[in-house]
């Protein structure tokens, strides 16, 4: 059988995963879900999963690929019921292809009840977790830190909402979590709320949890509130309630201004395109460039090239192109298309860029090899100088909570300076926005952040076992050890 193979032939940072649930016993829950989760695709690309309840039982149906890879109107019509969760996967500890570690996870009960789980984030201590886990012969095996949660919660023995009371306080580092038994749907964010879950209402009275605002759109839900750091909401027939499980230290991941969270969603109440359009702003005014052409590299990159060609008076132009179809495939590449790499991805706009002094602006550089080659590109594409402008902080320590950036050697920022890194691409200057101002552009307060893979300040311990080689070099798909100059 041919493996999966990702034509993601670039090293930017993984979007971790999507989560969203529904309770809605007047709507076609599956599709509600199915919706929201396409929404969602961005944050994982690699598994797709759903679980409904008909308030008899739990049924789960997942597999890898995109969301509209893995459902169709037959499978989708096979899910009925009035509540569900869904979820869309990056991984960033278990296997990447096994299909037993697509989520939701889920776990049997001795009532014939069931449980199913959907996380987003990275838990810091799950060894500890894992001592807690009582297997008995023929369980499944846990292989993901969701799984051993799902084995935490599923023989804790009482009512799941006493359950989640008494798991939650046990487990470090990031989590946002949907959870499902037959009856009821939950939501919870750990006590720093570093990765995000909001809730909306439908028209027709059902609610919706989400891990953007964005997905809330698509289904015609109104926001009404994020679920709170140290917060776990129950939805079900008597509406939503809420218990606080822990006190909360707000520490929301900035990198999800950056580049994980989608344009049309808002985090904190503060729209995410706003707050890269002022990165490009304040970027401008910081960094200046003397050019000809304001470029953005796709996604995230045009947006925030707006706001500096509007700061810069340079006018700004699409240069790149993105192949928006590249994704996961069953078909091996050929050598020679291999060696096209980020041609498959990005290809350049010749008559835009022939002759131009280009200031190229992105969200970050992470081990450098895609920068390098698309300054190549723009070179080969006639640009007389390119000007890298990236709107955030250089990447120098690694992300334990669920952002695929492990190792410090895999990081082109972690033992290079700045005019190192700009000789590495070849680009002609290299400029970063500093946390001061990426902090100033959320128009927010700094304490409110996890900033650690920019300055290193981790807002939940690192065990040392987590922070060894030996710990990432278990992981499997780890990144191969970035180029050297």
């Amino acid at each position: 059988m041919t493996h999966p193979v990702d034509f993601e032939f670039d090293d930017s940072p993984r979007e971790e995963c999507g989560l969203f649930a529904v309770w809605a016993p007047d709507e076609e829950v599956a599709k509600l879900i199915f919706f929201g989760l396409y929404a969602l695709q961005h944050r994982g690309q690699e598994a797709a999963g759903i679980a409904v309840s008909d308030g008899r039982s739990v049924v789960v149906y997942k597999d890898t690929g995109l969301v509209a890879q893995v459902f169709s109107e037959s499978t989708l019509a096979a899910l009925p019921g009035s509540m569900g969760i869904g979820h869309t996967r990056y991984s960033t500890t278990g296997s990447s292809t096994a299909w037993e570690n697509a989520q939701p996870a889920y776990r049997s009960l001795p009532n014939q009840n069931g449980i199913a789980l959907g996380h987003n984030g990275n838990l810091t201590n799950t060894v500890e977790i894992a001592s807690m886990v009582r297997r008995a012969p023929g369980d499944p095996r846990a292989t993901t830190d969701s799984d051993l949660v799902t084995a935490l919660l599923a023989q804790h023995g009482g009512p799941l909402d006493r359950a989640l009371l008494d798991v939650l306080p046990t487990l470090r580092g990031a989590f946002s979590f949907v959870v499902m038994d037959k009856d009821t749907v939950y939501g919870a964010r750990d006590p720093h709320g570093v990765r995000p879950l909001s809730i909306g209402r439908l028209p027709s009275g059902g609610w919706v949890l989400a891990s953007e605002t964005c997905a809330l759109d698509i289904v015609g839900a109104h926001f009404v509130r994020d679920v709170e750091p140290g917060e776990v909401v129950a939805i079900d027939a008597g509406g939503l309630r809420s218990t606080v499980f822990a006190k909360p230290d707000p520490k929301l991941c900035i990198f999800e201004y950056v580049y994980l969270a989608r344009p049309d969603s808002v985090l904190n109440g503060v729209p995410v395109n706003e707050v890269r359009v002022e990165m490009g702003r304040i970027l401008a005014q910081e960094e200046p460039a003397d050019a000809d052409l304001v470029i953005g590299v796709p996604d995230t990159g045009p947006i925030a090239a707006a706001g500096f060609a509007e700061a810069s008076g340079i006018p700004y132009g699409d240069g790149l192109v993105k192949n928006r179809y590249v994704g996961r495939t069953f078909i091996e590449p050929t050598q020679s298309i291999r060696q096209q790499g980020i041609r498959l991805k990005l290809n350049p706009l010749r008559s835009t860029v022939y002759g131009k002094r280009l200031v190229v602006v992105d969200d970050s550089v992470v081990r450098g090899n895609t920068t390098r080659q698309i300054v190549r590109l723009l070179r080969e594409a006639g640009a007389t100088e390119v000007h890298l402008r990236i709107t955030s902080p250089p990447i120098r320590w690694p992300c334990f909570y669920g952002i695929d950036m492990a190792t410090k050697a895999e990081l082109v920022a972690s033992d290079l300076g700045i005019e190192e890194i700009e000789q590495y691409v070849g680009a002609d200057s290299l400029r970063y926005l500093s946390v001061r101002s990426l902090v100033r552009a959320t128009r927010q307060a700094a304490d409110g952040f996890c900033r650690a893979c920019f300055d290193g300040i981790y807002p939940i311990p690192i065990p040392e076992d987590l922070a060894e080689p030996k710990y990432v070099l278990e992981l499997p798909h780890a990144p191969a050890p970035r180029e050297r100059p």
